[in-house]
This record gives structure tokens, sequence and C-alpha cells, in this order.
């Protein structure tokens, strides 16, 4: 792996002192939130997890190598960059080969994550299946890896602009466990619930910890999707997200939108529909859910 992986001096670091380390993605960054939101979250992210006792992981390609640990000016120039690659389990043999850019999503995240023996990810939401996928069969690659990769990932829950039924039908069929941490229901991303129950509640850090490791030394591969409401003053009203989504959705049809192109539409639409409260929105869950990872992170750190 030495030929394909990089570390930061900060990652190095915790992992011969054998500290908790998060990992997080990059497109959040590249292709999530406009600059300098993106880059000003992305650090306060990082510093929320060692607030918190563990040591962050933004993840990415760069110049031929997955780098597990950003330094802050590659977190700069990830914000900045125009040229940088969404990138997914598929992505990543020739974004190395290339030595071009690539920003890693939720399947590329944990593929990284696992290669670097780091067990917990942070992320704003999963993807899913979406809407229509019974003819599109358009199903993101992050369901499958989260059925083979060992990577626990906490989440505000998948993007009501996706079929949340069918995504948590996907996630059963996959063996996926989905936990609702402090909440019965899944949250759907803005929102704190949806019509949908989770398959286990946790209200502990430590109990979530003590399954992930029940569940890897029993053999069972995969990973966990802990669903983490976004917190209560920062939610949107169900309602008014939900109306917006419905409108996004006419006009990508109208406007012919289709395949890997439907979810930035989506997003770019709800951002302008909402006047940019999403984006506030998006950035308190993403802080939020680094709070709940770190707490994990450490959990599993201390029983491994």
């Amino acid at each position: 792996m030495e030929k394909y992986l990089s570390y930061s001096q900060e990652v190095l670091d915790a992992k011969e002192k054998g500290l908790p380390i998060v990992a997080l993605e990059s497109t959040i960054i590249s292709h999530g939130m406009p600059y300098p939101q993106n880059v000003q979250t992305a650090r306060e992210v990082e510093q929320i997890i060692r607030d918190n006792g563990a040591v962050p992981a933004t993840i990415a390609i760069i110049d031929g190598k997955i780098k597990i640990g950003l330094t802050d000016e590659e977190l700069e120039m990830f914000g900045n960059a125009s040229n940088v690659a969404k990138t997914s389990r598929r992505d990543m043999g020739y974004l190395l080969a290339t030595k071009k850019l690539g920003a890693t999503t939720v399947a590329a995240t944990m593929i990284a994550a696992e290669l670097a023996g780091i067990e917990l990810f942070v992320t704003g939401g999963i993807g899913g299946v979406h809407r229509g996928a019974e003819t599109t069969m358009d199903i993101s690659a992050d369901l499958e890896e989260l059925s083979q990769t060992n990577v626990a990932v906490v989440c505000a829950g998948a993007k009501s602009i996706l079929d949340i039924g069918l995504t948590l039908e996907y996630l059963e069929t996959k063996g996926v466990p989905v936990v609702g941490f402090g909440t019965d229901v899944l949250p759907a991303f803005y929102t704190r619930e949806s019509e949908f129950s989770v398959n286990f509640r946790s209200d502990s850090a430590k109990e979530i910890a003590d399954m992930m490791r029940a569940k890897w030394d029993l053999g069972l591969q995969g990973g966990a999707v802990i669903a983490n409401p976004i917190p209560e003053g920062d939610a949107l009203d169900a309602g008014f997200i939900n109306g917006i989504i419905e409108r996004a959705l006419v006009e990508a049809d109208e406007k012919g939108v289709k395949g890997k192109d439907v979810t930035p539409f989506l997003l770019g639409k709800v951002k302008e529909l909402t006047e940019g409260t999403s984006l506030v929105a998006n950035i308190a869950l993403v802080k939020n859910n680094a709070r709940v990872g770190a707490a994990i992170a450490v959990a599993l750190n201390k029983n491994n």
C-alpha cells in the first residue's frame, strides 16, 4: 500500500500513538458547498474532531496517491480548484494512474479509510436509491460499499431528494444495519425525521462501538449507517423542504436532466429555492456528525 497511500504528519503521529482517527470526505469541499464556506467548514469540522479527542483525516487523491489527512494548504486547494474529479470506487484506479486530482465520495472515502485502518467516517448524508430507479437503475455506489467495506458511517440520514424507502430496502438486502443515534426514525438530512424507522436505536457512542466491534469480530463484512439527526434549531420544516424538492424534480424532468447530473442539479435548486438556508443546515449537520463521530471513534479505539 505504500505505493498508493500517503499520510499527513498529524495522521502518522496518531497512528504511531494509537489514537482514534476519524475519516472525512473531500467531495463535500470540492462539490458540496461554495467557496469560502466549504474550506471554512472543513477546517471547523476537523477542529471539532480534535476537540472531542480524535484526529481528523480528510481524504483525497493527489499526484497519484491517496492522501490520508490533508494540510491546510491542500484543503484550500480543494476548495478552489476547478479540475477536481468526483471520485467513487470506479474512478480510483484511473485517477491514481493519471495523477489527477480526485475528491472522494462516501464510497471512495470508505475504501481509503479501510486501507488506512480507519474504522469510523463522518459525512453529511449518504447516497442512495434515486427516485425512479425502478426504470433508471440509478443507485449510488455508496450502498454497495456499505455492504462490503468495514467502516461505520456517521451521517444525517439520506437526502430527501432520494427514494428513502427503497434505499432502506437495499441496505436491508445487503445486511447493512441502520442505527438511529438518539432517534427511532431515519432523519432525512435537512429534517430530523422521515416516515421510515431505523433498525435499531442507540443513545450511546459506546454501545454503537461495541456493536461494530461484535459485528466485525464475527467476520460480518460491511459497515453501518449511524443516522444522527440535524440539531433541532437548525432543521428545516419538512413540508417546506419536500415542496421545494418536488418543484426541483419537475424542473429536472422538464429540462431532461438525467443520471449523475440529477443530484447536483437538485441540490443546487434546493439551495436556490431555500435562499441559502439549506447550506446553513448542511454545515450545522456536518458539525453535529463530527461530534458524534469523534465520540464513537474514541469508544472504538478503547475496545480495539
